[in-house]
């Protein structure tokens, strides 16, 4: 097992399994199967990335051996690095038809359709992927029709749960097949375990989901002559569908905003999925031609995304909706660790548009998705592995997890707490870490590869400390200054307001170049790069404590 994302952090979920290889143990008789292949939100200190992805670097060293993705379920954590990687490697995925739905469009959008097969599985269906003997488990999450999986080996089991939760009155009556992995478990015995990690310290269980619809509906009945605009992960098909019935059943009609909203609307009601009146649903174009108390809007931007339809109606720049204090805005979902910030930013700017907001804070208008420490419990107590790897979440979730694992009956030494990069191996003697492979971030900023790690670094270097540029033409020969030094910065100081200081770094600029030419008759133009750089940045040091970029722009004549 080779774990090339999603330890120690929140996103990035990616792991490979590789069945075979002989005594040899070089590996190039093992397929591999890629179970998920998702992104991760940038940090607030990644200056400009737009994604984060897995670190395809053993991926494509491999690409002969992959025979294919298995998507647990379709949350972009998960499956949003799919049109990435397909650049890189040509393969199957599998997955439930809303996981492969939800995957297709970001895939269509990239033009890679070409690149793959989209391969729907049924609840509870064992396929045989070349080597591999899988078995695709339904569990209840955040999204319809997750799954875990059960991959069959010759030494035992190696069960991943997936992202899940213990929700006994899911909206579509689909639970977690707890009674098929107690099953397993007493036939086969779970050699290993790989259990979600994101909600392991949080005490109890997880509440479920139908609660938040009673919550929505007191909600709407109180709204009355009031518009009602809700934001939830676009994605998150169960809720969409609680929001619709309480807006229909006060009287409302459902429009849509967002285009990422629009289309997993549609795509839920052609599975089935979502179920909404055709003679309910309208377009966002025509809800000013209702009255307030009529109109129910499902918004995109429950994350504070920047250009979210959700960001650009707090801005007053959504070119649909107009709040007024006439609107309450329901906020039904959670920041992502991470994103609080941005939430925040949107929640501000609905509220100075006058608008009435209500969110998690202050009424139960969200359920997580995850499970909590006492349904991991439960979930560890009907699997009995005999290893346990706690997965997805940050550091501190899988070493609760991994204590959760040890109350659980779990001898310590068969808890693994383990970081991207790991390679275990399982044999007849038990599982060990037998290696690393590469599996640092991948950033995005506009195409993949864009942005390496020196980039990162000087972009924190000029949000933090500014730039100076430093201008001058020199003589060759003479070694005389023939114009400048100019002193620009941004960042630094406010040069308006420092012209005296700007000055004096130009004065010591101009007498270490003087000096130089001194020592050395001829100087290059790279030599003469560094002794500005130096003379501005020892300057800049001494006088303000700070270091800025120094970017020396020297020009011979």
């Amino acid at each position: 097992m080779v774990f090339l994302g999603g330890l120690g952090e929140i996103g990035r979920n990616c792991m490979a399994i590789e069945l075979g290889g002989g005594p040899s143990g070089d590996g190039a008789d093992r397929s591999i199967l890629l179970i998920d292949c998702g992104l991760m939100f940038p940090d607030p200190d990644m200056h400009g990335i737009d994604l984060v992805l897995p670190d395809f670097t053993y991926l494509r060293e491999n690409a002969s051996r992959i025979v294919a993705v298995v998507a647990t379920h379709g949350h972009e954590d998960h499956v949003g690095a799919l049109q990435y990687l397909l650049r890189e490697i040509s393969v199957p995925i599998y997955g439930s038809a809303l996981t492969l739905g939800l995957a297709r469009n970001r895939i269509e959008e990239a033009g890679l359709l070409g690149r793959t097969e989209l391969r729907p599985v049924l609840d509870g269906e064992r396929v045989t992927i070349g080597p591999f003997d899988i078995e695709f488990i339904p569990v209840t999450h955040s999204v319809p029709h997750a799954h875990a999986v059960a991959v069959h080996t010759g030494q035992g089991v190696i069960l991943h749960t997936g992202d899940f939760k213990l929700d006994l009155t899911p909206v579509d009556g689909r639970r977690t097949d707890l009674a098929r992995i107690g099953e397993i478990a007493k036939r086969e015995g779970v050699r290993v375990l790989l259990c979600d990690s994101t909600n392991a310290e949080s005490a109890g269980h997880a509440p479920s989901e139908t609660n938040v619809g009673s919550v929505l509906r007191s909600i709407f009945a109180e709204c009355k002559g009031r518009r009602v605009i809700t934001a939830s992960f676009a994605s998150h098909l169960h809720r969409i569908q609680q929001i619709a019935d309480a807006a229909i059943e006060s009287g409302r009609v459902v429009a849509t905003l967002g285009m990422s909203i629009r289309k997993n609307v549609q795509l839920g009601i052609d599975l089935g999925i979502i179920h909404i009146p055709a003679s309910k649903l309208v377009d966002i174009e025509d809800i000013d031609r209702l009255a307030p108390g009529e109109v129910c809007v499902i918004s995109t931007g429950s994350q504070g995304e920047p250009m979210s339809a959700l960001a650009l109606l707090a801005r007053g720049e959504n070119k649909f909706v107009k709040l007024s204090d006439h609107d309450t805005v329901i906020l039904s979902s959670h920041a992502i660790p991470g994103n609080e910030s941005n939430v925040n930013r949107v929640l501000d700017g609905l509220l100075r548009a006058g608008a009435q907001v209500v969110h998690s804070g202050v009424r139960d208008v969200h359920a997580t998705g995850h499970a909590q420490a006492d349904d991991i419990k439960t979930y560890l107590s009907i699997a009995q592995p005999d290893w346990f790897v706690p997965v997805h979440g940050e550091y501190r979730h899988l070493v609760a997890n991994a204590e959760l694992g040890v109350t659980m009956g779990v001898p310590r030494d068969r808890v693994l707490v383990c970081s991207d990069g790991d390679v275990l191996r399982i044999d007849r003697a038990g599982v060990e870490v037998a290696g690393r492979v590469p599996a640092g971030y991948l950033y995005v900023d506009g195409i993949v590869g864009d942005v390496g790690m020196g980039v990162l670094r000087d972009r924190k270097i000029l949000a933090s400390e500014g730039v100076v540029v430093v201008v001058v033409t020199v003589d060759a020969k003479s070694g005389a200054i023939v114009t400048g030094p100019e002193i620009i910065t941004r960042g630094w100081v406010y040069a308006p307001e420092a012209e005296d200081l700007l000055d004096e770094c130009a004065e010591n600029v101009r007498e270490a170049i003087h000096q130089a030419f001194k020592d050395q008759d001829t100087l290059d133009i790279e030599n003469l790069q560094r002794v500005v750089r130096r003379a501005a940045g020892r300057f800049v040091s001494d006088r303000t404590r700070r270091r800025p970029m120094i970017v020396p722009v020297v020009m011979e004549t």
